[in-house]
This record gives structure tokens, C-alpha cells and sequence, in this order.
């Protein structure tokens, strides 16, 4: 199999960017929702104008990990939107890093892991955050061997299911002292 390559997504790839989050969503979370919910849901979430014009803004970025031109993983940062006192302009947000449930596995979550951590420090140390599901350990334990921290929790809204999930962040320190 050929090695994976990630590189940076442009507004021409919305509609792959807004298929395989679709996916990997629906793999991960479908037996959460009733399906109705979980379609508009994924309709708002994921639309391909709403995803180009998120790649195209200059404060947020997306990846693509593809294995022969195919698209098996994705990931998308910014400024921090999560509901939390401390979050301040400066801070920025690892939003989604997915993968394919059939493409899981190998270490390409750290290479990609990696790679957004360093655009979201290019200019400088500060705080990274994540919003992650309460019932998923294995993100759970990624996040903290990589020096995140839980330092909240929010409820997360698809239709009628509000969904417990945990705030983590990794402050600016943990940067600086080159713990990537």
C-alpha cells in the first residue's frame, strides 16, 4: 500500500471534505441519533458551501490524508469556538480529526495530529483546544498523552440528543517547551 500523504485542503475539495466528514460522522455517531435529527444534522454540518467557504478563510484550515488520490482522513482547526470562560480570541481549536473506520489504525492520527498542531503554532505559542465526546476513551487518552488537560464540559446538540462532551486544552507552555 502506498503511504499516506496529507496536505492542506483549498475550497476545490469542499465536496470531498464534506462527504468523508459526513462519513466518518455517521460511522462514529449514527446509533447516537434519531435518523431524522442525524440528517439535518449532517445537512448543516457538512454542506459543501458551508465547507468551501470555511477552507477559504484565512483563519481556519483543513487536511486531507489520502492513499492513491483517495481521500481516508480529515482534520480542520481555527480560532476556538467552544464555550468556555477562558477561551480568548488568540486561542485556537483542533475541530475535527477523523478517519475512515476502515482506514484506523497505523499512526496516521499522529501524523496528522502533528501536522495541525504546528499551523496552529505557526505564529507563535498559545492555547489549543478540543471538544471531545465524554464516551470516547481512546480520543480521550490520545489527547492527554499529548498534554491536554480537561478543563470543562458542554452539552452538544443534534436535534433532540444533547450529547455530555469534555472541553481539553493544551496551555501555550506546553508549546513553548517543545512537548509537540
Amino acid at each position: 500500500m502506498t503511504q499516506p500523504v496529507i496536505r492542506r485542503a483549498t475550497p476545490a475539495d469542499a465536496e470531498t471534505l464534506a462527504a468523508l466528514g459526513a462519513r466518518t460522522f455517521c460511522e462514529t455517531f449514527a446509533h447516537l441519533y434519531d435518523p431524522e435529527d442525524l440528517n439535518a444534522f449532517l445537512a448543516e454540518a457538512y454542506d459543501v458551501d458551508r465547507t468551501r467557504a470555511a477552507v477559504a478563510d484565512p483563519a481556519k484550515a483543513s487536511w486531507l490524508v489520502e492513499v492513491d488520490g483517495e481521500a481516508i482522513g480529515y482534520a480542520s482547526a481555527g480560532p476556538c469556538g467552544l464555550p468556555h470562560d477562558d477561551v480568548t480570541p488568540a486561542c485556537g481549536e483542533l475541530k475535527r480529526i477523523y478517519f475512515r473506520k476502515d482506514r484506523q489504525g497505523g499512526g496516521q492520527g499522529g501524523r496528522l495530529f502533528a501536522e495541525v498542531m504546528a499551523w496552529l503554532q505557526k505564529d507563535g505559542p498559545r492555547a489549543v483546544w478540543i471538544g471531545v465526546w465524554s464516551e470516547n476513551f481512546g480520543a480521550q487518552r490520545f489527547y492527554e498523552r499529548r498534554g491536554f488537560d480537561k478543563v470543562g464540559e458542554y452539552g452538544f446538540r443534534v436535534g433532540k440528543t444533547v450529547d455530555r462532551e469534555f472541553i481539553l486544552r493544551r496551555d501555550a507552555e506546553k508549546f513553548s517547551s517543545n512537548a509537540a
